[in-house]
């Protein structure tokens, strides 16, 4: 296995106010390796998408810390990607001219790639989400699934180490989610040098049919870290069929409904 690229040590968020204290994430601690995808799953409101907002450099721990590749987290970095439920396209630019901003924006300082390099760079990755011929379209008149291939085409091409995705799929129909799954797959596993996905999700399937590593949130704090052993490459028919995908959806339902997992609001009351 690869060594570690993300380093979470004792991890603690509060939010405090004159009136409440709310502790969000309790005593996380986990260790992610280079190449590895996670899957974060989870009730809602159990700090799924606090703790990537933590890795992103949005959100400051109140104690504990993270590291990448040794280096402390104290803010957003080039080495992370985002990618949102929803696209957080502009809406004034074409699919090309969206992806080819963020690649100049993110080699600015360094001055690596000119304005026509850039776009050339997004010409590349919006064809390897099969948007070729949609180059000059507005996000307005794309689909919801091709404004998520843009966004996904736009994160790869600024070529960070570490992709961070907060349920990219889950605002799109069955079939376009399972679509843009294998595309996914199949982006990290051709990848030269794969990167680290942190994923996400509150669909047990999703989870199993990416994941090498599943982490299992409790409100506040992970309950549990499931090993993912189903072979790649993956096929959706293999993995279904596969006495481990039926298995760990077993254990992740159970873990969902046994004992009290009620979220417990700002306030004291549970939903």
């Amino acid at each position: 296995m690869s060594e570690s690229i993300i380093e979470i040590k004792n991890l603690n968020l509060t939010y405090e106010n004159d009136e409440i204290s709310y502790t969000a994430l309790k005593d996380i601690n986990l260790s992610i390796n280079e190449g590895e995808f996670i899957c974060i799953v989870g009730s809602s409101g159990c700090g799924k998408s606090t703790l990537l907002s933590v890795l992103e450099g949005l959100n400051k721990a109140s104690s504990g810390e993270v590291l990448i590749n040794g280096k402390q987290v104290t803010g957003p970095g080039t080495e992370r990607a985002v990618v949102f439920q929803h696209y957080s396209l502009f809406p004034w630019m074409t699919a090309k001219q969206n992806i080819a901003f963020a690649v100049y924006e993110t080699n600015k300082k360094t001055r690596k790639l000119s304005k026509k390099e850039s776009l050339e760079i997004a010409q590349e990755f919006l064809e390897k989400v099969d948007l070729k011929g949609f180059e000059n379209k507005l996000p307005g008149l794309l689909s919801g699934g091709m404004q998520q291939r843009v966004a996904i085409a736009r994160a790869l091409a600024c070529n960070p180490k570490i992709l961070l995705m907060d349920e990219p799929f889950g605002a799109l129909d069955a079939k376009i989610r399972e679509n843009l799954q294998e595309l996914l797959l199949k982006l990290w596993r051709t990848d030269e040098k794969k990167k680290t996905v942190i994923f996400v999700t509150h669909d047990l399937s999703e989870a199993i049919f990416l994941a090498d590593r599943i982490v299992f949130m409790l409100p506040k704090e992970i309950h549990e870290v499931i090993d993912v052993k189903i072979p790649r490459p993956r096929t959706r028919k293999d993995v279904y069929m596969c006495k481990e995908y039926s298995e760990i959806n077993d254990k992740l339902k159970n873990l969902f409904y046994e004992g009290d997992h009620n979220v417990v609001q700002p306030g004291g009351e549970s939903i």
